[in-house]
Formats: structure tokens, C-alpha cells, sequence
């Protein structure tokens, strides 16, 4: 399997669970990263989420085949040289769909998985992540630990939307995570990629952003007119900067007050309001809630 790199593989984890200089992290040992057979790990017989989309892993898998496991799972030692996940069981599932027989893992010593959702969070705020860093750990607690948006929102202080907007920038390119990692790129910048298509050309504008020096709204500006089909007759005139961040404050707004991802965006001399819902369950929750 390729051989993973530290930067950009994970390190979210890896930062906050060492986040203490001398070693220690709620009260646990600092994390070991190493690369273990697959066939010594197990799955956690306590993991909350108990449903895995066939077709999403066998993507994770394809992604691993092409280009090796960019971020290490969690496990915790056992008796007789095993190891038990506490984190990170669908990339531990899609490596074995990849057919690898290793794949990259922190190894600390843990006594359950609410353990581990205390220490990432009192760490999270404590120790200087980059929004990278801070995207893979909310990632571990939403995606493995199955905790809700609005459950980490409130442990770490920040809006159900905050968080959304935050774990969209994992949905970049690696080269253009690197970049917002090292501090070249802000958080604003990536999702600001997120509005070009196709991941070539959000490379291509974050390398010209970092190395020319844009801003948000000029690089913005770019992504929208690099914007293909529908996207780009829907945002073929860029909006002006006041009814820009109006849109983004509105949409903040919105998403408080009904707690779900609200995405507002300028159209002509007024907006366009797209509501995420999970399921259906949330959309008749959501309608019983504005008839009353």
C-alpha cells in the first residue's frame, strides 16, 4: 500500500490527542502512530454507528486502492497482540474492500470511546489546530463516533452551521488541504474552491490564490466564473461584496433558528434559499414546526 504521509493524513487526531508537551492527554498516553495488519484490528463491539453505506465505502475504497489511507484510524491494545477500534471503522472496512493487508493507526491507550469523544473535545479546545486539523477531528466524532452536528456544536461552542461549513473543506483536493494546513490558505479560502468544479481546477486557483496572495472575494470571484453547466449560468454575475456577506449572515441566522444547514445565496437583487435535510423524518418535523 502507498506509504502515508503525516502531513495531511489524519494529523487532526494526531494533534489533538498529544496536544499536552509533555506526552500526556486526558489523562491518557500520548498516541502512537504505526502501521498494523489489518487482520489485528477489531471492531469495537460499543461503536455507536451501525449502518455503512455499500456504495460509500466501496468509493473510500477505490480512493484508498489509488492513493493510500491519508488518515490512520484509532485503536486501543488488546490482550493477545489485538488492537480494538475506537475510531475510524469505515476506513478500517474499505481497507479490507481495497484488499491491503496494513494500514496506518494511532495507538493509545483507551478505556472506552467516551473517553476518547472527552479528550478530543477538551483538546480541540486547547491546543492551536489549523481548521484542517480541526476538520478531521470534528470528521472522527460526527463520522465515527456517530455523534450529530449539533451534539459537537455544543461541546466545542460553535453553531450546527459553523461546523457544516467547516467539514465541507475535506471535501478539497489534498494539495489544497496542504495548503490551508501550512497557513497559506485560509478556512474562507477553501470553501471559497468549493464553488469551482472538478478538483483540477480548484488546484490549479489555490496553488495562483497561495502564491499571488489573494483574497477571499477575489478568489471567490475566480472559482464562480470557472464554474461549469448549471452552476455557472446559476453564478455567471458574481454578486456584490454586501450582498455577499449578507447572504452568508442570513443563512447563519437561518440555520440557528431552524437547526439545519441553511445555504443562502444572491440571485438577481434577491437570494436563493436551500434548506439540507436528512430525511424525511426531518422534513415533516420541519413543516409541523412552521404550521404551528
Amino acid at each position: 500500500m502507498a506509504k502515508p504521509k503525516q502531513r495531511g493524513m489524519g494529523r487532526g487526531l494526531a494533534a489533538i490527542l498529544s496536544a499536552d508537551e509533555h506526552g500526556e492527554s486526558g489523562g491518557e498516553r500520548r498516541a502512537e502512530l504505526r502501521t498494523l495488519p489489518v487482520e489485528l484490528v477489531v471492531a469495537n463491539p460499543n461503536q455507536p454507528r451501525r449502518t455503512f453505506d455499500p456504495e460509500a465505502l466501496q468509493a473510500l475504497a477505490d480512493s484508498i486502492t489509488d492513493r493510500g489511507m491519508l488518515q490512520p484510524v484509532l485503536v486501543r491494545p488488546m490482550p493477545g497482540g489485538r488492537y480494538e477500534l475506537v475510531a475510524g471503522e469505515r476506513r478500517w472496512r474499505a481497507t479490507q474492500l481495497a484488499g491491503l493487508g496494513e494500514l496506518p493507526a494511532l495507538v493509545q491507550e483507551r478505556d472506552d470511546a467516551t473517553t476518547l469523544q472527552a479528550a478530543l473535545v477538551e483538546n480541540m479546545a486547547r491546543a492551536d489546530l489549523n481548521p484542517v486539523e480541526e476538520a478531521r477531528a470534528i470528521s472522527a466524532l460526527v463520522e465515527d463516533m456517530g455523534l450529530t452536528r449539533e451534539a459537537v456544536g455544543r461541546m466545542v461552542g460553535r453553531s450546527r452551521v459553523a461546523i457544516s461549513n467547516l467539514l465541507r473543506i475535506l471535501d478539497l483536493p489534498d494539495e489544497t488541504l496542504d495548503l490551508i494546513g501550512e497557513g497559506r490558505l485560509t478556512e474562507g479560502h477553501g470553501r471559497a474552491l468549493l464553488l469551482a468544479d472538478g478538483h483540477d481546477v480548484r488546484r490549479t486557483l489555490a496553488r495562483s490564490a497561495a502564491d499571488q496572495g489573494w483574497s477571499v472575494r477575489v478568489l471567490e470571484q475566480k472559482a464562480r466564473a470557472e464554474g461549469t453547466g448549471t452552476r455557472a449560468k446559476r453564478t455567471r454575475e458574481v454578486a456584490p461584496a454586501d450582498q455577499v456577506a449578507a447572504a452568508t449572515d442570513l443563512g447563519d441566522r437561518l440555520g440557528r433558528r431552524m437547526g439545519h444547514d441553511v445555504e443562502v445565496r444572491p440571485k438577481g437583487d434577491g437570494f436563493s434559499i436551500e434548506i439540507r435535510l436528512r430525511d424525511a423524518g426531518a422534513a415533516r418535523r420541519l413543516m409541523e414546526r412552521l404550521d404551528a
